[in-house]
């Protein structure tokens, strides 16, 4: 995870801004109406269908396969069907439907063919057939119970004929559909315009006469029907819920409806009708099919209704196809407006304002995470907003889908190239940099602290760690090259491991030494701690190598290291072609004399005083003594880090007691009390020994008043 500053953020608004507007304008509307698709097929798929088609307030009467295999009609003309489609409304009514549309469109009449037929036409042979459908359509259209079809068109209306017309006085609704730019059915027309005035669709009035009321347009345009405000993103249009796929709503075959008639049973049809609003339309394989919101998830011809009069066909069995009957189309706005369950989408500016948003959210984890994780991220919110959405849409508000979604992986895209071409450069520099001498968790510290070193040097406060193997020289002068090169191999990659482990950056190596820092590169508040715990490592595995390592046999290797806290200045510092990240101060000296100091007390740890105090109340020391090192005029106090606080043995416990009174009697001119005191621990601890030495050196001759109890080391 990375830290994102101002300019992230602004990168991340605008790349927002660019992907919203995008993928919510005009050129790609298709969007809007694949989200409906999508959350349609979501909805059928999770939470299915848990409406009952018996308590559909439309039912479709189907001229389907069956009729056309079913005498009399079979190998019949449709015109010739007239007479029992007039039998068949006619009885529809009296078993009580509120009214009847019809979703096909007899364009002419069997009386008008001119087909030759003897020595004259067949219509004026048929002249009087379709007497008894006109009067049929008549006396139903009186009671307010019938509505025609038509297709509107300039160039090629279909109106039905004549003589239909006049028999329903003029009640014939427009059965056009609002198709969108990819061919798709997902919303209808309310109103068209005719003569200047608003007349209501097919549907629409069907709807209308079952509740009683009227259409009602207010001048903003805005549409309502019995108090209800139809829902309408696309003006004058109603977006279509297609909740239970056409499956909840009864078809009932008009063959077998027929067969009822001829059968007599009139309760069938109060059963079956009393109440309902009726259609009457095609539902074939081969004619009047629409692609709508269900294309997708596939929907169904309506649910089969019971039978009255014929066996069901042997393969009534539905299967879900791409695209459905225009009938159910029309069964389906009337279902929405009377149940008032109309799809309510929102508009051009919220839907732009929350995919802007749902962006700007994915813009900013591709800006914090790396491009994988800023992916899962995606797909994360991408599932938990898609699950917000169906949970709108079970209540019939539809939120964009695919404008989010693909808005949001755009904007992941262009964040992620932004990224690499701008922001992270720097960080990619660093790392490129870094890689052959920084253990990876240091770079990716000194990354997310968001500290970077700056370029030709910064001040920073850091531990030095310098560290040397005793007589090294000596012990390489009997070895091979080759074993030479394993040892030192094996040697600084331990070394090299634990200095890494605990934050450390390994500078340089100089021949058998190690040129450590600690607090730099990477910022570490703690790095005093970290170069103690990383000096006392060094001096346990050391010992374990010498004990288990066979390149190491027989050499008895020992190290001296040698710890300093201090301001140091550190950077790549070199020529203009070529430069290293390295450090330098007197901070640095002092360390690497601290190093060598250690010969003379004949310890392999030596830390200075600031070292000490910055690592706070962690490990338990012992103060060696104050010296002067070579080039430097100050004395300084140097300590021994013995073990972390109480984890220090019985015996570093001993020597430390004995060393710490010795230590006082000696700056107190009591030589006699110091050497007895540093003569108890002498035989075990070398640097007691050094002192005993001395102590009764100046016992038996007293330095000068003027002395100080410094040590002035005159080597390095």
């Amino acid at each position: 995870m990375r830290r994102i500053g101002g300019r992230d953020i602004v990168a991340a608004i605008l790349i927002a801004l660019v992907a919203g507007a995008v993928f919510t304008s005009p050129p790609l509307q298709t969007l809007q109406g694949l989200s409906l698709d999508i959350l349609t097929a979501l909805r059928w798929k999770l939470i299915g269908n848990r409406r009952d088609p018996a308590t559909s307030p439309v039912v479709v009467v189907a001229i389907d396969g069956e009729t056309y295999d079913t005498p009399p009609f079979k190998g019949s003309p449709t015109q010739t069907w007239t007479r029992e489609i007039g039998r068949v409304l006619g009885s529809i009514t009296e078993g009580g439907a509120k009214v009847i549309g019809f979703d096909v469109i007899f364009k002419n009449s069997i009386e008008q063919s001119e087909i030759p037929f003897g020595d004259a036409p067949l219509g004026a042979r048929m002249r009087g057939f379709d007497r008894e459908y006109l009067i049929a359509l008549r006396q139903i259209s009186d009671n307010g119970k019938l509505v025609l079809g038509e297709i509107l068109s300039n160039d090629h209306p279909e109106p039905p004929y004549r003589a239909q017309q006049l028999a329903v006085r003029n009640n014939v609704r427009a059965l056009n559909v609002h198709t969108d730019a990819d061919d798709v059915i997902r919303r209808m027309p309310l109103t068209f315009s005719i003569e200047g005035r608003p007349v209501p669709a097919m549907a629409v009035e069907l709807a209308a006469r079952a509740l009683g009321a009227k259409v009602e347009i207010a001048p903003s345009g805005a549409a309502e029907l019995s108090g209800y405000a139809i829902p309408s993103a696309v003006p004058n249009t109603l977006t279509l819920n297609f909740r239970g796929l056409g499956r909840d709503v009864p078809a009932y075959s008009f063959a077998d409806l027929r067969a009822c008639v001829e059968k007599g049973d009139r309760d069938f049809f109060r059963r079956a009708f009393d109440g309902k609003v009726v259609l009457l339309g095609t539902a074939l394989n081969f004619e009047d099919r629409k692609l709508t919101s269900m294309r997708l998830s596939g929907g169904y011809d309506g649910a089969p209704g019971p039978r009255c009069a014929l066996p069901a066909p042997a393969s009534t069995a539905q299967k879900a196809r791409s695209d459905v009957a225009g009938v159910f189309v029309h069964a389906t706005v009337v279902r929405n407006l009377i149940e008032r369950d109309a799809v309510t989408e929102l508009g051009f500016p919220l839907r732009t304002i929350l995919t802007i948003a749902f962006a700007a959210i994915i813009a900013c984890a591709a800006c914090i995470f790396a491009p994988g994780g800023a992916l899962i991220a995606w797909f994360g919110l991408t599932a938990v907003y898609a699950a917000a959405a169906l949970g709108a849409f079970v209540h019939a508000l539809a939120l964009p889908m695919a404008e989010p979604a693909l808005a949001s992986l755009a904007a992941l895209a262009m964040m992620i190239g932004y990224r690499f071409v701008l922001a992270d450069r720097d960080e990619r520099f660093l790392r490129k940099s870094f890689a052959f001498y920084l253990a990876p968790e240091v770079i990716n510290t000194m990354v997310a602290s968001g500290k970077m070193p700056a370029l030709g040097g910064e001040m920073r406060n850091v531990t030095m760690f310098f560290s040397d193997l005793s007589g090294f020289s000596s012990i390489a002068e009997t070895m091979t090259p080759g074993e030479l090169v394993t040892l030192m191999n094996e040697y600084l990659s331990a070394m090299t491991d634990i200095i890494e482990g605990h934050g450390g950056y390994v500078d340089k190596y100089i021949g058998d030494s190690i040129v450590a820092m600690f607090g730099a590169p990477a910022d570490d508040p703690a790095h005093a701690r970290n170069a103690v715990h990383a000096a006392l490592k060094c001096h346990e595995r050391l010992a374990e190598l010498n004990a288990s390592n066979p390149a190491f046999a027989g050499h008895g290797l020992s190290h001296r290291i040698g710890l300093n806290s201090g301001e140091a200045v550190v950077g790549n510092i070199g020529s203009r072609r070529r430069f290293n990240y390295t450090v330098m101060s007197d901070t640095v000296n002092v360390a690497s004399r601290l190093e060598g100091a250690n010969k003379y007390y004949g310890t392999a740890i030596m830390a200075s005083e600031t070292t000490m105090a910055q690592s706070g109340d962690v490990f338990a020391w012992r103060e060696l003594d104050a010296i002067r090192v070579m080039g430097r005029g100050e004395a300084i106090k140097v300590f021994e880090p013995l073990a972390e606080k109480g984890a220090e043995s019985t015996g570093q416990t001993k020597v430390a007691a004995a060393y710490a009174e010795g230590l006082a009697c000696w700056r107190a001119r009591e030589f006699t009390k110091a050497a007895e005191a540093f003569d108890g621990v002498a035989k075990i601890d070398p640097a007691s020994a050094l002192f005993a030495k001395r102590a009764k050196a100046f016992a038996a001759n007293p330095p000068s008043p003027e002395w100080t109890p410094v040590n002035a080391l005159e080597g390095k």
